[in-house]
């Protein structure tokens, strides 16, 4: 790469990589130049970038991000773009290089947050992940277990989650259990078949190694081995949050997620997420990782809608 103060130029081996890179009519370049306020012209297998230095730092670390990818056999969506972006925008460090490999799908994060979250996920027994609605803290968390299924590094996946409402009136509904606990583990149904066969998963909800364990009935377990989700957590009473966290057995990772603005307790009871997160904060195998809407990483429609609802929320706090 060659630069002066205020131009970089960056060449790439293959014509047919940068194009792909670029995008289909130049997309994914007019998403880069709009966000980081830079001015690109390809030529052949050259970009030459005009902008402040700060900048086309930040180019560069985005159009080699997008190469590594490629070279890595991927195809790149208008997502991966915005994430290159998202993690150019911050400092380097030891969470970079951070990804979760599936037979079917590698994931790399596309937020600084979310690279926070894979570290800790691989490095910790137990991850706390508080945060809005699509900042992939529920997809993650399902992609890391069926990595770790698939490495052998646990003997199963646990997915829990408290049903209907805190108090799990899952009698009420019809069906088997699975039919029971299945419209509210969807989220989780849906990351792991996007990473692993469709005839894997079913093999494993057959057999037992993925298990649909509804928070109701954990009660009493040693969960060993075992890499464990317990998704909505928000909604879970202190009391049903001391009981899941001390079923950790040997072997075993757990990872709670939860967005602590949508608590659904009657009578406006305390969450037992909350709470924990609060009493555990210092324990040395525990990572407590908290998104906010920055790091929302669905449509960035999305990122309004909880701004919107924020700004709501704090008028309505100052008003009382």
């Amino acid at each position: 790469m060659k630069s002066d103060p205020d131009v970089l130029t960056v060449s790439f081996d293959d014509n047919r990589v940068l194009s792909q890179i670029l995008g289909e009519h130049d997309r994914h370049l007019a998403l880069i130049e709009e966000r980081l306020g830079i001015a690109a012209s390809p030529r052949g297998n050259l970009l030459s970038l005009r902008g402040n230095p700060e900048a086309l730092a930040q180019a560069s670390a985005v159009f080699e991000r997008l190469r590594a990818r490629l070279e890595g056999g991927h195809h790149i969506a208008m997502a991966d773009v915005e994430g290159a972006i998202r993690m150019a925008a911050r400092p380097p460090d030891d969470a970079d290089g951070a990804e979760l490999r599936t037979r079917k799908r590698v994931i790399t994060p596309r937020s600084p947050m979310q690279a926070a979250y894979l570290k800790a996920i691989q490095d910790k027994i137990l991850v706390f992940a508080a945060g809005p609605a699509g900042t992939g803290k529920t997809y993650l968390a399902a992609v890391a277990a069926a990595s770790a299924l698939e490495r052998g590094f646990v003997d199963r996946i646990v997915l829990s989650r408290p049903a209907v409402e805190a108090g799990e009136r899952l009698g009420f509904l019809p069906g088997d259990m699975r039919e029971k606990v299945d419209p509210y583990l969807r989220p989780l149904y849906d990351a792991l078949y996007d990473c692993m066969p469709a005839a894997q998963v079913e093999r494993g909800i057959e057999s037992g190694q993925i298990e649909i364990a509804p928070l109701a009935f954990m009660r009493g377990r040693t969960l060993n081995h075992a890499f464990v989700i317990l998704d909505e957590a928000q909604n879970c009473t202190p009391m049903q949050m001391k009981m899941f966290l001390t079923r950790l057995g040997e072997g075993s990772h757990m990872v709670v997620t939860g967005d602590p603005s949508q608590i659904d307790l009657p009578g406006g009871g305390e969450s037992g997420l909350v709470q924990a997160m609060n009493l555990l904060h210092t324990e040395s195998q525990i990572a407590q990782i908290r998104f906010s809407k920055a790091d929302v990483v669905r449509h960035p429609l999305v990122s309004r809608i909880v701004e919107a609802y924020d700004r709501a929320d704090a008028a309505r706090k100052n008003a009382e």
